[in-house]
C-alpha cells in the first residue's frame, strides 16, 4: 500500500523561539487508510524565526524496519508494551513444555533479548503436557499469564490455566499457580484472553463443544468467571471449515467506538486465516447478537512473500505511538513437515496495520509493508511578532 499524500503540518511560533517539530506526520494511503510516519526533520536554523513570517521545514518519513520473522519458532505471539517501557513477548515454544519471556525497549530488539524460562510443565496430573498459547496481562498491579495446558496423562486434556505475580518485574519473583479457570462445560479450552471495558473486565477464549467456537464471560477475579459464557461465534463460512472447525485464537482491539476481536479460523497448515468480529462499545457484550462477523477472511495466507497460515495474533503500538502492530506467525512455506502442531517453523512476525475511513483495521497481507515512495513531510511555521504588552 503507497503513500497518496502527507498532510502538511501548521506549526506557529513566536519570534525567537524555535518551533517545535512533531515526531510524525499523518499520509493518506491508498484506498482512503490513514497512517502516521516517524520523521527526520531538517536541521533549522535558529535565525529562521527571527523576524515574523513563515517557512517551510522539510523531512524524511522514516519506514517500518522490523525483523522478519521477529522471533523464529516461537507460535502463537503474545507481545504487551507495558508503562515500565519495555516490550514483553512470550509464545508458545516447539517443545510445548515451559513458558518463556523476553524484554526488550524497542519492537525489534524481541528478536535478540534473552529468553527466560519462568515456568515449566508439571511431571504428573494437570498442567503436565502440551503447554500452548501463553498471553501476559498486567492487572491490579500484579502479573498474570494465561496459558494452556494438557494433562501429563492426558495431552489432549485440554483446559486454560492462569499464573499470578506480584512482583513489579515479572522476570523476577515468584509465579504462583491459580489454576484452573473453571467453566460450566468441562471440554477442550483454550486460547483464554482477557480485556477491561468500562470497568468490567471479560474473558474471551475458544472451546470445543460440538464445534471450537468463541466464548465470552464477565469475570470476578483474574482466573475464574462470573455467570454463564456465552457463545459469540462459531465457525460457519467455507473459509472457517477447512480441514477442522475452528474459531480459537482471539484478540481485543477498542476503537471508535467499537470492540474488534481478530480471531483464527480452520486447520493450522496453510488454509489458517483469520476473521473478525465488532460489537459497539455500547452493546451488552454478552449479548450474541451485539456482535457482527466479517463475512470474509481479513488475513490470509501469501505465497508471494511466503508466509502461510497467519494468524493468532497479538496487537501492540510502535515506541513512539505511531503505528499500531498485528503480532502473528506464519511458516515460511506451504508444505508441512510432519503433522501439523509439530512442524516447529511457525515464526512469529511484526507488521503495522492501518485503519480505514469506516473506523474498521486493514491487515493488508502477510509480509505487506507501507511504501513511502520516497515522499516528503512539509511542516508550514508561521512566525509570530510577540505581544508587546507580554
Amino acid at each position: 500500500m503507497k503513500v497518496v499524500n502527507v498532510r502538511t503540518i501548521e506549526i506557529r511560533t513566536n519570534v525567537g523561539a524555535a518551533p517545535i517539530l512533531p515526531a510524525a506526520a499523518e499520509v493518506l494511503l491508498e484506498g482512503g487508510a490513514i497512517a502516521t510516519f516517524p520523521v527526520e526533520w531538517e536541521r533549522v536554523d535558529a535565525s529562521a524565526a527571527e523576524q515574523p513570517g513563515s517557512f517551510e521545514v522539510r523531512g524524511k518519513l522514516l519506514e517500518d524496519r522490523y525483523p522478519n520473522p521477529l522471533v523464529p519458532n516461537r507460535a502463537d505471539p503474545h507481545v504487551l508494551k507495558h508503562t515500565d517501557g519495555y516490550y514483553y513477548f512470550t509464545g508458545s515454544v516447539p517443545e510445548y513444555d515451559r513458558l518463556v519471556l523476553r524484554r526488550s525497549r524497542t519492537v525489534a530488539g524481541l528478536s535478540t533479548a534473552e529468553e527466560k524460562v519462568i515456568w515449566r510443565k508439571h511431571e504428573r496430573g494437570e498442567m503436565g503436557n502440551h503447554i500452548w498459547a501463553p498471553e501476559l496481562h498486567r492487572i491490579d498491579g500484579k502479573w498474570y499469564i494465561y496459558f494452556a495446558a494438557g494433562a501429563a496423562e492426558d495431552k489432549w486434556a485440554i483446559r486454560p490455566y492462569v499464573l499470578e505475580n506480584a512482583n513489579d518485574d515479572p522476570l523476577s519473583g515468584h509465579w504462583v499457580e491459580k489454576g484452573k479457570i473453571e467453566l460450566p462445560d468441562e471440554s477442550f479450552s483454550l486460547d483464554a484472553t482477557t480485556f477491561e471495558l468500562r470497568g468490567i473486565r471479560y474473558l474471551l477464549w475458544a472451546q470445543i463443544i460440538g464445534d471450537s467456537s468463541l466464548y465470552i464471560a464477565r469475570m470476578d477475579t483474574p482466573w475464574s468467571i462470573a455467570g454463564e459464557p456465552v457463545r459469540i461465534s462459531q465457525p460457519e463460512h467455507e473459509w472457517e471449515i477447512q480441514g477442522h472447525r475452528v474459531n480459537e485464537g482471539p484478540a481485543v482491539l477498542q476503537r471508535n467506538g467499537r470492540v474488534f476481536v481478530a480471531y483464527s479460523a480452520s486447520a493450522t497448515d496453510d488454509r489458517y486465516c483469520m476473521g473478525l468480529l465488532t460489537a459497539s462499545m455500547d452493546s451488552d457484550l454478552l449479548e450474541p447478537a451485539s456482535w457482527r462477523k466479517s463475512p470474509e477472511p481479513v488475513f490470509v495466507s501469501d505465497p508471494s512473500s511466503e508466509q502461510y497460515g497467519p494468524g493468532h495474533n497479538s496487537f501492540t503500538v510502535s515506541e513512539d505511538g505511531a503505528a499500531e502492530l498485528i503480532v502473528y506467525h506464519a511458516r515460511p512455506y506451504k508444505e508441512l513437515q510432519g503433522e501439523a502442531l509439530y512442524d516447529p517453523n511457525r515464526h512469529a512476525r511484526v507488521q503495522r496495520f492501518v485503519w480505514l475511513p469506516d473506523g474498521t483495521p486493514f491487515f493488508g497481507t502477510p509480509g505487506w509493508t507501507l511504501e513511502t515512495g520516497g515522499r516528503t513531510a512539509i511542516a508550514r511555521v508561521t512566525v509570530e511578532a510577540r505581544d508587546p504588552a507580554e
